[in-house]
């Protein structure tokens, strides 16, 4: 009898072993070459039940495109306007708010004679027409901040004043919050974080939490730290160092109740990165192993849609156009 109930309980470990196998997350292949052309550093956001990509960077000598393209499954995408009234379109920074999608800031003409950062704030209902809310906005022209809709407000959080030919005080930590895009409020000259750009930025557990990020020239250097702040003018250290390694152009989103990290690039080592990371607290991560997953990448768009995360282009040497998915199966939020 002992003997067939050992039989019986081994049965039930190793099925349900393979079960869990079976269930294991796996990102999907949505499609290889979605219809615009791969790039790296372009805006991202969800808008109107749409994934949504516009600007970007193909290469350090020309200036950057200016197209729109939404797709409602991340397969087939419109072009939905080919040259957009904006030209800082390189690390701008993007966002939903207000029934309309931001596109803010952000870098023109490579490193070419005449590029410049920028501080302008457009807005748009349909992605064809674009206004203007200000030709410059209270916070320097700049690139790569963290933006992030909190307590019905835009926020920005530091970033750099110029790409390929700053210094160190290019790099900033203040932050600044705005209800429509066109008067802006400085919240904090210094938000006690390092002054930086690339980093991730979310809101989640009602604080806006930034982590990660740092410089890429004429320094280079990179974090790991999480910081949080339920005000936006007080910030509170919640780890110097996440086990995840310190990087630059880097993803952040939030979905199922957690703070993700997803690829990104570090100089030591020289690297692109494919890991994902997730934590409910800032101070414990976790990484997310899966069945498949994408190429090494980094300045990829991230989104959250359709109760998954998307990501789409991105640098995987070379440029990509490719679009992958993730669903986590249900319950998994609670169950870890």
């Amino acid at each position: 009898m002992n003997r067939i109930i050992l039989f019986f309980v081994v049965s039930f470990i190793f099925a349900t072993r393979l079960v869990a196998q079976d269930a294991a997350p796996t990102w999907v292949k949505v499609t290889d070459k979605a219809g615009w052309k791969p790039r790296d550093s372009q805006g991202e956001l969800v808008y109107k039940n749409q994934l949504w990509i516009f600007g970007g960077w193909f290469q350090s000598f020309e200036a950057p495109p200016r197209d729109v393209w939404s797709s409602a499954d991340g397969k087939t995408w419109k072009l939905v306007e080919k040259q957009a009234p904006w030209i800082h379109s390189d690390l701008p920074m993007t966002l939903t708010f207000n029934d309309k999608m931001w596109i803010m800031g952000g870098w023109y003409n490579g490193r070419l004679k005449g590029h410049s950062a920028s501080s302008q704030v457009w807005s748009s209902t349909d992605g064809v027409k674009w206004d203007q809310a200000t030709k410059q906005a209270g916070w320097s022209p700049r690139i790569a901040s963290g933006a992030v809709v909190f307590k019905n407000r835009m926020w920005i959080l530091g970033g750099t004043e110029n790409y390929y030919f700053g210094t160190d005080k290019s790099l900033k930590n203040d932050v600044w919050s705005s209800a429509d895009g066109k008067e802006w409020k400085l919240e904090t000259a210094n938000a006690g974080w390092a002054p930086r750009a690339y980093h991730g930025a979310v809101v989640h557990d009602d604080k806006i939490w930034i982590y990660g990020g740092g410089n890429y020239v004429p320094k280079y250097q990179a974090f790991n730290d999480v910081w949080c702040s339920s005000d936006g003018v007080k910030w509170d250290k919640v780890t110097d160092k996440a086990p995840w390694h310190p990087r630059i152009w880097f993803s952040a989103v939030t979905y199922r109740d957690r703070m993700w990290v997803l690829g990104g690039w570090s100089n030591k080592p020289s690297k692109n990165w494919g890991d994902v990371w997730h934590s409910k607290d800032g101070k414990t991560w976790a990484q997310l192993k899966t069945k498949t997953t994408w190429k090494e990448r980094h300045e990829h768009s991230a989104f959250v849609f359709q109760d998954k995360i998307w990501i789409a282009g991105g640098h995987a040497t070379p440029l990509s156009s490719e679009v992958w998915s993730l669903a986590l199966p249900k319950g998994w939020g609670k169950a870890k």
